[in-house]
């Protein structure tokens, strides 16, 4: 049983890290200014420095994904970039007005739009790829300093938030006992879930290991926006 000062020590390190997701948020706003600075500074040429000046994040993700696929078409790019298909049509004639991709037909299906990067483009593209390998390197110094199992942890935590509402509150076991079938006993269900709770959490937590090692620059980078877009921000289409 939880005593009170730990329960008040508890109620004190949940406000804390309230306090920190605030500042997290200050922060991600404030890097994308530096990143911003970052790839203005490093432009190869004045019109690139000027396009730059003009492009929201949203644009430089959507080119991004262009860049990695072309020809693509918007419905590849909504699907596996997590963009709505309303920002994706938006922002593509943006781009296209400023000359930064074109869009190409195929032969055979005149209605499917595929974009491509012009040179222009292909210049931004590769100026933002090095922005993901500087930021790599800056993540990956930092992660360093965390051992195995803290780093599990911390992606447990991440991967829990993307999944829960903070509206609508549930334990774990109310989702199991929701999960499970409908003529299971109550209490049976309860028992099953105290019992694998723990080697389903280890299984969990080496599963997301696996996911974290895979991605790379890019994909984080795209994870921490998806985040901030989600949790901490308004950002207009």
């Amino acid at each position: 049983m939880i005593n009170p000062s730990e329960n008040q020590n508890r109620d004190q390190l949940i406000q804390e890290v309230l306090e920190a997701v605030k500042d997290i948020q200050i922060r991600f706003q404030a890097e994308e200014d530096e990143e911003k600075q970052w790839l203005i500074q490093n432009s190869p040429n004045s019109a690139v420095e000027e396009l730059i000046k003009e492009m929201t994040v949203t644009m430089l993700h959507v080119l991004d994904a262009i860049g990695t696929l072309e020809p693509v078409n918007g419905i590849t790019i909504s699907k596996q970039f997590g963009f709505s298909k309303g920002t994706v049509s938006k922002i593509t004639r943006r781009l296209v007005s400023q000359n930064i991709i074109v869009t190409e037909s195929l032969p055979d299906n005149k209605k499917e739009v595929l974009f491509r990067t012009t040179t222009l483009g292909k210049e931004i593209y590769r100026l933002h790829q090095g922005l993901h390998h500087q930021i790599d390197l800056g993540v990956h110094h930092f992660l360093q300093r965390y051992t195995e199992d803290e780093l599990q942890f911390l992606v447990n935590t991440l991967k829990k938030m993307l999944h829960t509402s903070w509206i609508h509150l549930k334990t774990e076991e109310d989702e199991a006992i929701e999960s499970a079938p409908r003529d299971a006993p109550t209490s049976k269900v309860s028992e099953a879930y105290k019992a694998n709770h723990s080697s389903s959490l280890t299984d969990e937590m080496n599963e997301i290991m696996s996911m974290l090692n895979k991605l790379d620059s890019r994909n984080l980078k795209k994870a921490k926006t998806i985040l901030n877009d989600v949790f901490f921000a308004d950002y207009e289409d």
